[in-house]
């Protein structure tokens, strides 16, 4: 009998080890203190991570800064190897007009050759050799002169010419060496940066696909530490959801009542619409007012597909109901109780998730959304009553003034006790 109690005992002992780290249970049968030193670890290599990716991103700038003046001096040579090609080839140009003159001068020569041989009946060489006649030759002093003069003048300048013509051809074409030694310099440059900068950005994309990996196993740590520790919190109804989210953030209740009477009757009202309806009003009334508005197309395509993307994690529907387009221009694809943009969610639901312990915050939640409310409000400053504060918050939260919603605000804050009688 004590056998059969010993099995029974130790089948028992067995089983509720089994129950005890059930698959759905992991969670719990962790040690928080083990849970947290993991929390911390990876915290760290987030540090670190951050850090080499903003090194890298500091030497990307660095790159790409070196890298566009390295294209500029490249654009800069070949305009000088353009002006070099054009100024030798005009200095050819002369060079050719030159040779011309060189040719017909000869021409002169010649015609004054003939005319001091006109004086002789011999060959003027011939003359010059015997020594026939010399002395009649130069019994005419002042003819001999003026025909020595032209020649030496005529011989002079076009020696003069070719000199000064060799010359700067030589210059134009060293200097057009020399912009083409920079040249080649600059492209290798750019060559070497472009690796350099492929290689960079190939190294921050790899430093940033950690980053993400490493965000997502904090979320995870420290939703699971909330669960472990009693932190996570689901509230019962919306009175509950305003006193946790004010006791977190410290924006009075009046306030966030004040606001999310104003936003969505309290949570009864939180869209008429799916996002298609949003999209296919945006862009027609876009088109209608002109080019000035494809900025807000562009836009409004960045949060349909962040909506989808959420919807999608929070396994929702596509056609999970948002705000309607207003009567104005502007845009529909407000979610939820607090009336977030997705893009305006996407840049809070961290900080909502590290208040209510929810490792993926959902606007349509009366917890998250209640609380993105409040951090959001308390980024306005919007921490105590006071109507210049209520003011201020209400144009953050809109994005302008408008009296209407700012007065309703002011009403609800003081006499929110009444929604509840």
């Amino acid at each position: 009998m004590k056998q059969v109690f010993r099995v029974l005992a130790f089948f028992g002992v067995l089983f509720m080890s089994v129950a005890f780290v059930a698959p759905g249970e992991v969670a719990e049968a962790q040690d928080p203190g083990s849970l947290q030193d993991d929390l911390a670890k990876t915290l760290n290599k987030l540090e670190k991570a951050q850090a080499q990716a903003k090194a890298l991103t500091g030497e990307l700038n660095r790159i790409n800064s070196s890298l566009s003046a390295t294209q500029q001096a490249i654009a800069a040579a070949k305009i000088r190897i353009a002006q070099a090609t054009n100024d030798i080839d005009r200095k050819q140009a002369e060079i050719d007009l030159i040779q011309e003159r060189i040719e017909g001068s000869r021409l002169i020569l010649a015609g004054l050759m003939r005319e001091i041989q006109a004086g002789s009946k011999e060959p003027f060489f011939d003359v010059m050799l015997s020594g026939e006649e010399v002395t009649q030759a130069l019994s005419e002093p002042d003819r001999m002169l003026s025909v020595e003069e032209r020649m030496r003048g005529i011989l002079s300048d076009i020696h003069s010419s070719q000199e000064q013509t060799a010359q700067e051809q030589s210059k134009l074409e060293v200097l057009k060496q020399t912009h083409e030694a920079l040249l080649g310099d600059k492209l290798e440059e750019k060559q070497a940066l472009a690796a350099d900068q492929e290689a960079t950005q190939a190294d921050l994309a790899d430093q940033q696909k950690i980053i993400s990996r490493l965000e997502k196993e904090i979320k995870e740590m420290q939703s699971d530490l909330s669960k472990l520790t009693g932190n996570s919190y689901d509230a019962t109804d919306i009175r509950d959801a305003v006193e946790f989210a004010s006791g977190k953030t410290g924006v009075p209740q009046g306030v966030l009542y004040g606001f999310l009477k104003m936003e969505t009757n309290l949570g009864a009202n939180t869209g008429q619409c799916t996002y298609a309806e949003v999209e296919k009003v945006s862009v027609a009334r876009y088109k209608k007012y002109g080019s000035k508005y494809k900025a807000s197309i562009s836009l409004l395509y960045k949060r349909r597909d962040l909506f989808y993307d959420l919807v999608d994690q929070l396994g929702y529907s596509k056609n999970k109901k948002v705000s309607c387009s207003p009567s104005y221009i502007g845009q529909g694809g407000a979610m939820g109780v607090p009336q977030f943009m997705s893009d305006v969610w996407q840049a809070y639901k961290s900080q909502v998730s590290s208040a209510t312990g929810h490792k993926t915050p959902d606007p349509w939640n009366l917890t998250d959304g209640v609380m993105a409310m409040a951090i959001k409000l308390k980024k306005a400053g919007a921490t105590s009553s006071k109507e210049s504060v209520i003011r201020s918050a209400s144009i953050s939260y809109l994005g302008a003034f408008n009296a209407n919603y700012y007065n309703g605000i002011v009403y609800w804050s003081k006499n929110y006790k009444l929604l509840f009688k």
